[in-house]
């Protein structure tokens, strides 16, 4: 665990069961308060590359899941490994919007560097370098919840973003940055949901990128204060 209060994570846990990890169902744009930078940040480099990098193969290549994508985001790659066998609904989920296209040019919008980053719902203004009003994507149908499969909120795990029922997922995920058994299934956090949140994978490259992520200066609605974006999501396996 984190070596973070435990007050400060219950703190947090009333969020995630509303706007923190609130998946595109509409109604979604709290972070559109976030506080717009003094100084107007330069524009968002463009994707440097358009496909996975050799390394990225490798790790995807050395893995034993049957399911691998492959993120490019503003501050490096990430390899993730899906378990499609402990959750077959979440992964097909997340698979259909990587066809789609879904995850081009989206915004990591709240950052929380010793709990989660959240993204995969909105869309980045690579021309302003800070994305003053966001708009959510369209999504699909929301899923069924699948938290208890049996996997963990470790740290580098992904998971699902929901609203506070429990099947209202559609196409935004957080990483943790650290442990989170508050938001596993079953948990009995004060303040926790003890439907839990549904984990379906794990960054198996790509870790360094995770706590570049976390590591940057974001607002008092935990909004980066520049565009963190992930430029597109392949799959590699699957």
């Amino acid at each position: 665990m984190s070596s973070t209060p435990i007050s400060r994570l219950f703190a947090l846990l009333p969020a995630l069961t509303g706007a923190l990890l609130l998946a595109a169902c509409g109604g979604g744009d709290d972070g559109g308060s976030a506080l717009q930078p003094a100084v107007p940040p330069p524009p968002t480099t463009p994707a440097p590359y358009a496909t996975c990098s050799q390394a990225g193969r490798d790790a995807s290549t050395a893995s034993s899941a049957p399911v691998t994508i492959c993120m490019l985001t503003t501050q490096g790659e990430i390899v993730l490994a899906l378990d499609s066998a402990k959750a077959p609904v979440t992964v097909a989920n997340f698979l259909q919007y990587v066809a789609a296209g879904h995850y081009t040019n989206t915004l990591y919008h709240r950052v929380i560097s010793d709990f989660v980053i959240q993204g995969g719902g909105y869309a980045a203004n690579l021309s302003a370098g800070f994305t003053a009003s966001l708009v959510e994507k369209p999504t699909f149908t929301p899923i069924s919840l699948e938290s208890n499969n049996g996997l963990k909120n470790l740290r580098y795990s992904i998971g699902m973003a929901r609203q506070a029922a429990p099947n209202t997922a559609t196409a935004q995920f957080y990483i943790n940055t650290v442990d989170n058994p508050c938001l596993d299934y079953g948990n009995t956090c004060t303040g926790g949901d003890p439907a839990g949140y549904a984990v379906f994978g794990t960054v198996i490259a790509g870790q360094a990128v995770v706590d570049k992520i976390k590591a940057v200066s974001v607002d008092a609605n935990n909004r980066p204060r520049q565009d963190v974006v992930t430029y597109w999501a392949e799959k590699l396996k699957g």
